[in-house]
């Protein structure tokens, strides 16, 4: 293959991700490569995922046209990817998406070929309440300092203009910086009747830093007001245990449904059945939960300081935003249920602005990237690829 012909044609992909959706500890970011992944494939593009092994899925595996390759442990896969590189022809592969999630794979420490960095947000307070302080210090100078710099003449792509910002205060040359949002499927039909009492939603991996905590506690509040409220968590994840206790200790244990991993329509039908989506997480890259509620018209409460959710919430219009404060999450989520007008209305703009997001939109826009980036214009402006997205006004959000 030329190079000339490496543009033009079916680009031959590798990305390498600490997980894949099928892997316990997956997620949203996860859901996004993978999603994108397919599109390619089905575009015509040959695309590899290089990820952890588990217990969950084999070592190799093709699914829906995209190969998976896992090897290594959560943090073995990372000298495993560089190996997997280090092992393969230059010519058998055109461009590498490295994604960071706090942690990058050094992967242009092993090619020349074009590396993209993938980021869906900066880690900088997840580090402290995941790690103790050495481990916490030592992966926030990495994702500070040692990547802004090794990547310092690779294309980068952020989940939001929050992201963008968030990287460009890290260092890294804004027209570096493309922004390619999530997209949002159409809600399937399964999820179509909202329960008709007072219902609440968490959905993402019960991890520590999405403080499903604060959705446990505003549950126990309201229920002083609204005493036949419930709460459904979505998700799973070595953090159940923990908010099964707490649920106990808040004495809401009686209202609180804990799912766990559920397949798409069961999601669906979890959100479509709920008035309000709760997002206490502590940091965001998007929040692809928020945009799949909004598909069903349900609008969000989440904290504005939480990274790209301040951009897939528009205060006021689509959901609410609060300070990182309990009493103004709890405050904002008895608004909604206590005033129904309100909630109708910002559920029916919610469902309107998720339609304007499309995976086809955002796997194409990712595609000119990687084209920009095969063909070696790696300080490129990113308005080339935004100008792909759909023309929104920041001030509303609304095309």
């Amino acid at each position: 293959m030329t190079p000339s012909h490496a543009i033009s044609g079916p680009l031959r992909i590798v990305m390498l991700n600490w997980r894949d959706t099928r892997n316990p500890e997956g997620g949203g970011s996860e859901r996004y490569v993978e999603t994108v992944a397919r599109h390619l494939v089905a575009d015509g593009h040959q695309v590899t995922v290089f990820c952890a092994a588990h217990e969950d899925a084999p070592a190799d595996e093709t699914r829906h046209g995209v190969r998976f390759v896992r090897r290594g442990s959560k943090l073995g896969v990372y000298p495993q990817a560089l190996r997997y590189l280090l092992g393969r022809r230059s010519e058998s592969y055109d461009v590498v998406v490295d994604v960071q999630n706090g942690m990058p794979f050094l992967s242009r420490l092993v090619t020349r070929k074009p590396v993209v960095v993938l980021v869906h947000h900066v880690h900088r307070e997840q580090w402290h309440v995941v790690y103790g302080p050495v481990r916490a210090r030592i992966g926030w100078w990495v994702e500070s300092r040692l990547a802004p710099w090794l990547y310092r003449r690779s294309q980068y792509v952020a989940v939001s203009q929050v992201t963008r910002a968030e990287l460009v205060g890290l260092g890294v040359d804004a027209d570096r910086i493309a922004v390619v949002h999530n997209g949002t499927e159409p809600p399937l039909a399964a999820g179509t009747v909202t329960d008709t009492v007072p219902h609440l939603c968490v959905l993402g991996r019960l991890v520590p830093h999405k403080r499903v905590e604060h959705a446990l506690e505003t549950l126990a509040r309201l229920r002083t007001d609204h005493p036949d409220a419930r709460l459904t968590v979505v998700g799973h994840g070595w953090w159940e245990d923990e908010l099964r206790a707490e649920a106990r200790r808040l004495g809401v244990e009686d209202s609180v449904e804990f799912l766990g991993w559920v397949d798409e329509t069961e999601k669906h039908r979890a959100l479509a059945r709920s008035w309000v989506l709760l997002t206490p997480s502590l940091k965001e890259g998007w929040g692809l939960c928020i945009t799949e509620a909004a598909s069903h018209g349900v609008p969000s409460v989440a904290y504005r300081s939480a990274g790209g959710v301040a951009e897939s919430v528009v205060d006021g219009c689509t959901g609410l935003l609060v300070e990182d404060e309990l009493d103004a999450f709890v405050a904002a989520a008895r608004t909604l249920l206590d005033d129904s007008d309100l909630r109708r209305r910002l559920g029916a703009a919610a469902r309107d602005r998720s339609t304007e997001y499309s995976w086809t939109t955002a796997a194409a826009a990712f595609l000119t990237v990687l084209r920009t980036s095969v063909a070696g214009r790696t300080r490129h402006d990113s308005d080339a690829v935004e100008s792909e997205l759909p023309a929104r006004d920041d001030r509303t959000g609304v095309a």
